[in-house]
């Protein structure tokens, strides 16, 4: 008996569309599952330069983005046939699902208990570049049919596609009922079956206390229940291995009301009551009470309506700026204006020793420039030497192009994947500095705009004691213009 199901693959994004389609092909060509790669096989392309080949598909028809690849998994009944055995039942299935239109990559795994057989297939067809659409049946009407027929040929047991689309709308029901209905039918009926098997004493007494509970019982070839309310009978099988009519009888004999107190008791639940550490409040400086106060003030705005937020984009893009600012004073531990002033000149100078390094990173790199080059045109002709090496002399002239070039980086000193490296740690390298000078360069805008704040803040109130002296003064002359003469 074999089973099988269909999976896919999503686009991980610009950066990398075919991740998942890589990680899955060298997931599956793993030499330890594969008896040391004797077990990897391929329709329409290589093996080992598989994830190439279909990229190079989807670039050829401009479908680099979305759905990648599809991934079928056929597993077969344990110790029912050997490795070579499911590894031809595989070979067919490819062929005669995939092999006209499709790159795909078929393995069999014999690591574990039972046999099973992974298939990676490009989701671009290779003649037409349409892409792969699997519709609502198909797995019924094409894949588990072929699949039934080698077994067939094979002299392998079956699945009954009857009994599976059986399972399956018993499986839409349960979900629509759970979601319509007033019960989850799925844990009542497996509580009262449990139930009636711990105070039965035979099968027959079983039966009849279902039938106190309000069940119908329905025999034949499965076991099958239904409680009142619920529409049609329910197969026990269909609730797990427990709720097998062999195994209820099974459990009858072993089970009573004895041991599901014991069991009960063991798994009870219970309060447990845990003593939490309270960390001591931190005393804030009056510089960070100031920012505080203002962020406390602007925390009223959570109290507006979200569908309303546009309305208050300016106060929310403030109350941004003050909890950064906020969170700079806290995390850096500023107490006063002298700290802020010596922690913006420490970042100005981090920032120039960053910038400093990132021009050095980029006048090395520029020293590599004719390595780089000639590493570029290598891998242009990546795959033709690959394909020259598996034996294909129909790309003699790339080879000894590659022979050349492979030979020019010889002579600095350097072989290709050396290069490959060397670029990658250049691009590494790079990142990291212009991250690091973003990050300072941000934490100095911060600091900067405190510092104008206070700046402005410290302006006004001198402006505003000006006034109040000037006010004091017009006061005063008025009051000595009003005595008497004597």
């Amino acid at each position: 008996m074999a089973t099988s199901k269909i999976l896919y693959m999503k686009d991980c994004g610009r950066a990398f569309h075919g991740k998942h389609l890589k990680e899955a092909l060298s997931y599956i060509t793993d030499k330890e599952k594969t008896q040391n790669g004797r077990l990897i096989g391929a329709v329409n392309c290589q093996p080992d330069y598989a994830f190439e080949q279909m990229k190079a598909t989807k670039k050829k028809f401009g479908k680099l983005d979305k759905r990648q690849a599809y991934h079928l998994i056929i597993s077969f009944k344990e110790r029912e046939l050997d490795a070579d055995t499911a590894f031809e039942i595989t070979q067919k299935f490819v062929e005669e699902y995939l092999g006209k239109q499709y790159e795909a990559v078929y393995t069999v795994h014999d690591n574990t208990a039972h046999i099973h057989s992974h298939i990676v297939f490009n989701s671009v067809n290779f003649l037409d570049g349409r892409k792969y659409r699997y519709e609502k049946g198909d797995w019924a009407k094409y894949i588990q049919p072929i699949t039934n027929r080698l077994c067939e040929e094979y002299g392998l047991s079956i699945i009954e596609l009857e009994d599976e689309k059986m399972k399956s709308d018993e499986k839409y029901r349960e979900w629509n009922e759970y979601k319509n209905g007033p019960f989850v039918w799925s844990d009542m009926i497996k509580r009262d079956l449990d139930a009636c098997i711990v105070q039965a004493e035979t099968f027959d007494e079983f039966t009849k206390l279902l039938k106190e509970k309000g069940y119908e019982l329905q025999y034949g070839k499965y076991f099958a229940v239904k409680p009142r309310g619920m529409g049609r009978f329910r197969r026990c099988r269909t609730l797990g291995e427990e709720y097998t009519e062999k195994r209820i009888r099974e459990r009858i004999a072993s089970e009573n009301l004895s041991t599901f107190r014991a069991e009960t008791f063991e798994q009870a639940e219970r309060i447990v009551f845990s003593k939490i550490p309270r960390g001591k409040r931190s005393n804030l400086s009056g510089l960070q009470k100031q920012y505080y106060a203002r962020l406390y003030r602007l925390g009223l705005l959570k109290q507006k309506p979200y569908s309303k937020a546009w309305k208050f984009k300016d106060e929310i893009r403030q109350m941004k700026k003050l909890q950064e600012q906020y969170l700079f004073l806290i995390d850096h531990d500023i107490e006063s204006v002298v700290q802020l002033q010596a922690e913006a000149q420490r970042l100005t100078n981090q920032k120039k020793e960053v910038s400093s390094e990132k021009s050095k990173v980029y006048r090395a790199r520029k020293k590599c420039e004719s390595l780089f080059e000639i590493m570029e045109q290598m891998q242009e002709l990546y795959e033709c030497e690959a394909a020259f090496v598996s034996g294909d002399d129909f790309f003699q002239e790339e080879h000894q192009a590659w022979l050349r070039y492979e030979g020019q980086l010889k002579a600095q000193g350097y072989s290709y994947e050396e290069v490959v490296a060397l670029k990658e740690h250049y691009r590494s390298e790079i990142a990291k500095l212009r991250l690091a000078e973003k990050e300072l360069a941000r934490e100095l805008r911060t600091a900067k705009a405190i510092t104008e704040e206070l700046v402005k803040e410290e302006q006004h109130q001198k402006a505003t004691e000006r006034k109040e002296q000037e006010k004091e003064q017009i006061r005063e002359k008025k009051h000595d213009n009003t005595q008497p003469i004597l």
